[in-house]
């Protein structure tokens, strides 16, 4: 279906092979080498929302790789002298907050110097497991080129419109770093994004469930298990459903690696070794409408939740600030996501604009046309949802939507009779 240049990410029918270097019909997931085309990952994983593994090769050009590892094992002295000043997130997996990891910061310095503590005594079960992880080490230090984006990840919208906000410091960008028996809960990522992930060092156990498994996966009261593999889980008294999970799959992920989880996969991470990982959460033109779903199915619960002060001034404004609080985003800011995505393809066929993405990768004109179809698509969808047209925001664009709505099928329209 696709294919591909240097720093060039594309959609197209030529040069694409099928290089699939090991199946395991056991466990279901895909080993890739990454001499796979674009074009052909992006048919067979991204849009069709499959998860796999990917050996990546080009681990050993990434300043990570080659700075922060020693004899395959974190360079601590490294680390600490260079970043050891920052304060960092870090999860004890041994005290439970609600579903997840009681979280705290620290110095990495003092995070590393626990680290290299906990391995010389053998790890031992008196001292709590620490998890450094969603460190936005890019936020961070900004100028530091440790990796790059490989590029069958590189078509980040998320990632894409955080890097071009100056009102605000944030990305969907982290740094993992942990001790051999560190762990993450079963969880599904954030937005009903994508994450891929690559060990620099180490080894990870996943555990991965299709979309759908997860009604299993929750208690009698609804609420997602903490632990998919504790053996309570087999007791119908509290796991009711479980006895009708139908499909999980089990992979180990070596260094070097990169995994890929598609949306609204749940999923749950133990490092098997000391590990360093680099970990992205992405939305693009394969997802975008599962994230506007999911947006959509939280502002259902917001209101259910809330609907006894349904006659208060602003309710549906009240919702949305809740909205925000809870899922991370709101319909005013989803939209200004989208029209920012959305804007810069135009520009490329309006003003021969190039599209430039993090890691120095560069949209095709194929993949940009894709990204617009799946704009106009989820946009229409989401100016004609009825809580939107409720909102002052979108009462407040006048004919602004419309006139992108209109820019955006002429594109389209001028782009399909060239092709004819």
């Amino acid at each position: 279906m696709f294919g591909e240049r240097q720093n060039h990410i594309e959609l197209k029918t030529t040069e694409c092979k099928r290089e699939i270097i090991n199946y395991s019909p056991t466990y279901g997931i895909p080993r890739l080498n990454d001499a796979l085309c674009y074009s052909d990952f992006f048919e067979r994983f991204l849009f069709s929302n499959q998860p796999c593994i990917v050996k990546y090769s080009a681990i050993n050009t990434w300043g990570s790789y080659q700075k922060w590892i020693s004899d395959e094992k974190p360079d601590f002295k490294y680390i600490e002298e260079k970043y050891g000043q920052v304060e960092v997130p870090v999860a004890n997996c041994g005290e439970k907050y609600y579903n997840v990891h009681k979280k705290s910061t620290m110095l990495l310095s003092d995070y590393l110097n626990y680290w290299k503590n906990y391995i010389d005594q053998g790890y031992p079960d008196n001292i709590p497991c620490l998890y450094m992880k969603d460190w936005h080490f890019t936020r961070d230090f900004p100028q530091e080129q440790v990796y790059r984006v490989p590029h069958y990840f590189a078509s980040d919208w998320l990632n894409e419109y955080f890097s071009s906000k100056t009102s605000i410091l944030d990305d969907y960008r982290f740094i993992y770093m942990g001790p051999k028996g560190s762990w993450t809960p079963l969880h599904a990522d954030v937005f009903m994004s994508f994450s891929w992930s690559i060990n620099v060092c180490g080894r990870k156990r996943w555990l991965l469930f299709p979309p759908g498994q997860e009604d299993y996966l929750c208690d009698r009261f609804g609420k997602l298990a903490y632990d998919a593999t504790l053996p309570e889980m087999k007791d119908e008294k509290l796991y009711p459903e479980y006895a009708h999970l139908t499909s999980s799959y089990e992979v180990i992920q070596e260094a070097g690696e990169a995994i890929f989880v598609p949306s609204g996969w749940h999923h749950q991470v133990w490092n098997m070794e000391d590990t360093i990982s680099i970990n992205h959460n992405w939305v693009n033109g394969c997802n975008i409408e599962a994230m506007l779903n999911s947006l959509q199915t939280n502002l259902a619960a917001v209101k259910k939740e809330v609907d006894d002060c349904r006659d208060m001034e602003e309710w549906e404004e009240h919702c949305q600030l809740i909205l925000r609080a809870s899922y991370g985003i709101d319909y005013e800011e989803f939209y200004t996501f989208l029209h920012c995505i959305v804007t810069k393809r135009l520009d490329y066929f309006l003003h021969e604009k190039p599209v430039m993405l993090f890691g120095g990768w560069l949209l095709g004109k194929e993949h940009i046309l894709f990204d617009i179809k799946q704009l106009q698509k989820v946009l229409q969808l989401f100016l004609t949802d009825s809580d939107t047209i409720k909102l002052k925001f979108f009462k407040n664009l006048g004919s602004d939507h419309e006139n992108l709505i209109e820019e955006i099928d002429s594109v389209i329209s001028k782009m399909s009779s060239t092709e004819s």
